[in-house]
C-alpha cells in the first residue's frame, strides 16, 4: 500500500473492512481531473473490481499486487469492457492463474475484437445475480447511469460497499480520496456534469420509469459508494448523489467543447515544442 503514482498524488486507501480503492486521476482541462479508480476486496477469496487503464499499467499493477498476492486472487469482476475498466485485464488474468472472470456474454463478445477471453475461466454474471466469494456475497446490479450496455455495478453484502461504476462521475480540482473534500455546490455541480457527460441519453428518459429504477438501486443497503470516476461517497452525501442523479431527465444536454475552444486553448499554449 505504499505505491503512489506521480499523476495521482494518492496511494491505495481503505474504504471498508478489507476493501480498498486503487486511485488514479486523468487530467481533463479545462474542468480539472477525472478520477479513474478500481477496487480490491481482500477477503476470504480476494477479488479485483475492474482492472484500471493501460496508460497507468505499471503503477496500477504495482498497487494491486501491493494489496494482494496475484496467486491468491480468486475473482475479477469486470463492470464493463471500456478501456478505463478493462485496460489491464489480460495482464491480470495472466498474473492470477487461480482467478475466474465475472463478466457477461456481451462483454466477452465485445472484447473479442482485441483479445480472446478464455471461456473456461469465465462466469457470466447478469443483473441481479449473486456470487459467493467465501466470506461475503457480491450482488450485480446495473447502476442508474452508464455509458456501456454491458455495465454491472456490484454490492458487497458484508460491508455495504457499492461499486457504482460510472454513476456519480464527477470532475475534481485536485486528487482526493473522499467526496467530503468538495464543497456542497461543487459536489452537486460535479454530479450533474458527470451524469450528463456519461449518459447523453438522459434527455430521452421516461422520468417515472427512471425514478423507479433509481429507487431499486437506492434501496440497497449501501454504507459507502466507490466508483471509477468519483471520490468515495459516504453518509449524507450518498443521498445527495442520488438526488442529483434523479434530476438528469429534466436537464438539458451538456454541450461538448467545440473546435473553436480547442483552437483557443492551442493559441493560449503557444507553439508546441519541437519533437
Amino acid at each position: 500500500m505504499t505505491t503512489t503514482s506521480a499523476t495521482t498524488g494518492l496511494a491505495p486507501y481503505q474504504i471498508a473492512d478489507e476493501t480498498f480503492v486503487i486511485p488514479w486521476n486523468l487530467p481533463a482541462p479545462p474542468v480539472g481531473l477525472f478520477p479513474m479508480n478500481s477496487m480490491v476486496i481482500r477477503g476470504a477469496e480476494p477479488t479485483l473490481i475492474d482492472t484500471g487503464a493501460p496508460a497507468n499499467r505499471e503503477d496500477w499493477l504495482a498497487a494491486a499486487w501491493g494489496l494482494v498476492d496475484p496467486l491468491d486472487v480468486r475473482w475479477v469482476f469486470l463492470s464493463h469492457d471500456d478501456r478505463d475498466h478493462s485496460g489491464n485485464l489480460v495482464q491480470v488474468m495472466e498474473a492470477c492463474p487461480n482467478a475466474t472472470l465475472l463478466t457477461s456474454w456481451f462483454a466477452v463478445g465485445r472484447m473479442f475484437e482485441e483479445w480472446e477471453t478464455p471461456l473456461n475461466r469465465v462466469r457470466f454474471v447478469n443483473d441481479g445475480d449473486r456470487v459467493d466469494i467465501g466470506d461475503r456475497e457480491l450482488v450485480a446490479l446495473r447502476p442508474p447511469v452508464f455509458d456501456n450496455p454491458t455495465t454491472r455495478g456490484v454490492l458487497d453484502t458484508r460491508t455495504g460497499a457499492y461499486w457504482s461504476v460510472d454513476t456519480f462521475a464527477t470532475n475534481v480540482p485536485e486528487p482526493m480520496a473522499e467526496s467530503d473534500e468538495l464543497p456542497d455546490d461543487a459536489f452537486e455541480d460535479g454530479q450533474l456534469f458527470g451524469g450528463r457527460l456519461v449518459a447523453p441519453w438522459h434527455e430521452l428518459l421516461d422520468d417515472a420509469k427512471y425514478q423507479r429504477y433509481v429507487d431499486r438501486v437506492q434501496r440497497l443497503d449501501i454504507s459507502v459508494v466507490a466508483g471509477c470516476h468519483t471520490p468515495v461517497i459516504r453518509g449524507p452525501r450518498i443521498e445527495k448523489a442520488f438526488a442529483a442523479t434523479r434530476r438528469l431527465p429534466s436537464l438539458d444536454a451538456w454541450h461538448d467543447f467545440s473546435q473553436a475552444d480547442l483552437e483557443a486553448w492551442m493559441d493560449a499554449m503557444g507553439p508546441p515544442p519541437e519533437a
